[in-house]
């Protein structure tokens, strides 16, 4: 059946189905996760082994070395590049863009499996992979309350028991990290005098402990019908068994005594902490840092409200007994509530300013109502094409409904108005409606097919671009072929209702407007008629518009980027001191950083700024390693965010070294 003639026939049929694409729209729109950007999978894998006090030549050549013979046949493998540094070395593997990254992943740990000869004091590799989600959604700083003196980085077991534990409870929470702390070891400090004076080394004590610290089976015994199963146990598990451990034992040649040298002869047993691999300060104090990474598909908005509730919890009961503050320096949903808002600003403003644009050319309230009717439907419904597809709300998916709000409209204008044509030729309202919508549904329809044709490469694209972009096909797809829909069905249904009664419809004119609009198309329509009788103009004007678009593309071509960073109130600055600084060193120098900007903090000086001066910065903190120093700030003032960078990077590339 002739659907056009149906939807005329059966205007209530075509108000319920409008309705129920809305409303499934809407429970669409409240199941699909919000988040900053779409999740893209990259097909790299990192392998990364940890060796503590080893140097880089040793690393590559014991590890990385080993690593690379096993892993440069995998299948699908693109390129390897490997990096060895102090204590750790990392392998980066790119696979081909169609590769099964859980095939690759289950390939790789086979393959390293393989690998034999590790040192003893190396640990196991561990593997990860490379995606959105690996971005932290929050940071936070868990810095000393007054009368606190005990070193910062021994809270690193209470921060791993209590706060991260706590933290990785909340639904969405993939996991937490923490820096800055140091684990607790069981330490033997030798006398090198004393060792000298029995003639040791550093291997014989090893050699002792290791012999001593170990559970070994040592048989079975038959007794009757039962075989019983012998092993000895010998793991330490306290400080004295340690002190106890034998060295070496003599029987005098003399005496014939039996005399045993313990290793609480020539070396103190204690348990104490590991020296602090980074050193953190937040606001001039020692400091430990926590992160939050979010599982793929949550919604962060949702996640970060329950991580608030966490923080305020933890902040009410653990941390004031063990003498703590937890401070949030950092939250991804400020950001994203404030592109969000702007996109819906836009989606809303961009939608009145066409509702507009159609009552001052339409001159019919009624008219204009039947066309911006296509806007929600278009919009609305295609919620339930992502809710299906599995895709989010973001910034990018935003950015394709603010698109489709000017483009949902095209296919219901050219309806409507020939409609509203015919209507003014005085023919009925129901034959008006089904003549003007049949004349031009087959040019409606092959216009809203080539827009999503465009829109095909990109959906089918499995490089990095486009599962990034993947959200704004999908959006602006479902959103035109839905206004096709609404432009065949709605429109004419609507139509033949709203515009109906007893003869023609005449438009009302506006004086000014009007006379501006018909110099307008006189001017237009005089330079067509040039135009058609001579060829050669049309020739220089198809000229100079290629000419002058060109030129202006190449003199006002933006800076290329990734992606468009935006406002996100937060300066990160890099400090690579020459190598061979030590941790000492380097937060000397980071500390002279500090010291330039403590002027502006707003807790020295108070929030406000004078004019003509930077914004106060609310957070500051740096993170220094043996290798790399990190400097953050974020601004009171979130508009300002941007002028911190000369306020940052100024002290750092004026310091010597």
């Amino acid at each position: 059946m002739n659907p056009i003639r149906l939807a005329i026939e059966r205007p209530i049929a075509v108000v319920a189905g409008v309705l129920m694409i809305v409303m499934f729209g809407w429970i669409g729109l409240l199941s699909i996760p919000i988040q900053l950007a779409p999740d893209v999978n990259r097909p790299i894998i990192n392998v990364e082994t940890a060796w503590p006090g080893a140097a880089p030549a040793e690393i590559e050549r014991e590890i990385i070395n080993r690593q690379e013979e096993e892993l440069k046949g995998l299948d699908g493998l693109a390129s390897m590049n490997s990096t060895s540094q102090p204590s750790e070395g990392s392998i980066e593997l790119e696979f081909d863009i169609s590769a099964n990254m859980d095939r690759s992943l289950l390939l790789v740990a086979n393959r390293l499996d393989r690998v034999q000869g590790y040192p003893d004091e190396a640990d196991q590799p561990i593997l990860s992979t490379a995606g959105a989600e690996d971005n932290a959604i929050a940071w936070f700083s868990i810095v000393r309350t007054d009368g606190n003196d005990r070193e910062i980085h021994t809270y690193g077991d209470f921060v791993e028991d209590v706060v991260q534990e706590a933290l990785e409870r909340v639904p969405g929470v993939a996991r937490t990290n923490a820096f800055g702390g140091a684990e607790r070891e069981m330490q033997v400090i030798v006398d090198p005098e004393r060792m000298a004076q029995y003639g040791l080394t550093v291997g014989d004590v090893r050699d002792a402990l290791r012999g001593a610290n170990i559970s070994l089976s040592a048989g079975d015994v038959e007794e009757g019908k039962r075989r019983y199963v012998v092993r000895t146990e010998g793991e330490f598990s306290t400080v004295e068994q340690v002190r106890a451990t034998v060295i070496r034992s003599d029987r005098g040649s003399d005496s014939g005594r039996l005399s045993r040298l313990t290793v609480a002869d020539i070396a103190n047993v204690q348990m104490a902490y590991k020296e602090p691999s980074a050193r953190i300060r937040y606001l001039g104090q020692p400091a430990l840092a926590v992160n939050v990474l979010r599982e793929t598909g949550a919604n962060v908005i949702e996640t970060m409200e329950g991580i608030r509730a966490v923080v305020e919890d933890l902040n009410r009961s653990a941390m004031p007994g063990a003498g703590l503050e937890f401070r949030q320096v950092y939250d991804e949903t400020i950001y994203i509530n404030s592109a969000i808002d702007l996109v819906q600003n836009n989606i809303l403003f961009g939608g009145s300013l066409a509702a507009i644009v159609l009552l001052v050319f339409l001159r019919s309230i009624r008219a204009t109502l039947v066309v911006s009717i296509a806007i929600p439907v278009s919009v609305i419904g295609s919620f339930v094409a992502m809710a299906a597809l599995g895709r989010s709300i973001n910034v990018i998916s935003l950015a394709g409904m603010a698109f489709a709000v000017g483009m949902v409209v095209d296919a219901a204008i050219v309806v409507l108005e020939n409609i509203f044509r015919l209507r003014q030729q005085g023919k009925p309202a129901r034959e008006a409606a089904y003549q003007g919508a049949s004349r031009v549904w087959g040019a409606v329809l092959v216009s809203a097919l080539t827009t999503v044709m465009a829109f095909i490469p990109i959906l089918v694209m499995e490089l990095e671009v486009g599962q990034l972009f993947r959200d704004i096909a999908v959006a602006i797809s479902v959103s035109v072929m839905l206004s096709l829909l609404v432009a065949v069905t709605v429109i004419p249904a609507l139509s033949s209702r709203l515009l109906g009664g007893s003869g023609a419809i005449t438009r009302i004119r506006i004086p000014i407007i009007d006379h501006i609009a018909d110099a307008f198309v006189w001017v237009i329509m005089s330079f067509t008629r040039m135009v058609v009788r001579l060829p050669v103009v049309g020739l220089l004007v198809a000229v100079s518009v290629v000419g002058g678009a060109m030129y202006g593309a190449w003199t006002y071509l933006p800076k290329l980027e990734y992606l468009p960073e935006g406002n996100r109130n937060f300066v990160f600055g890099v400090i690579l001191p020459p190598p061979g600084y030590n941790l000492d060193t380097n937060s000397e120098v980071a500390g002279t950083v500090e010291g330039a900007v403590r002027q502006y903090w707003a807790s020295e000086t108070g929030p406000e700024s004078a004019p003509g001066e930077p914004p106060k910065i609310q957070n500051f903190f740096y993170v220094t390693t043996p290798s790399t120093t990190f400097v953050g700030a974020s601004a009171v003032d979130d508009q300002r965010a941007g002028e911190l960078i000369p306020v940052i990077s100024g002290p750092i590339f004026s310091e010597p070294g």
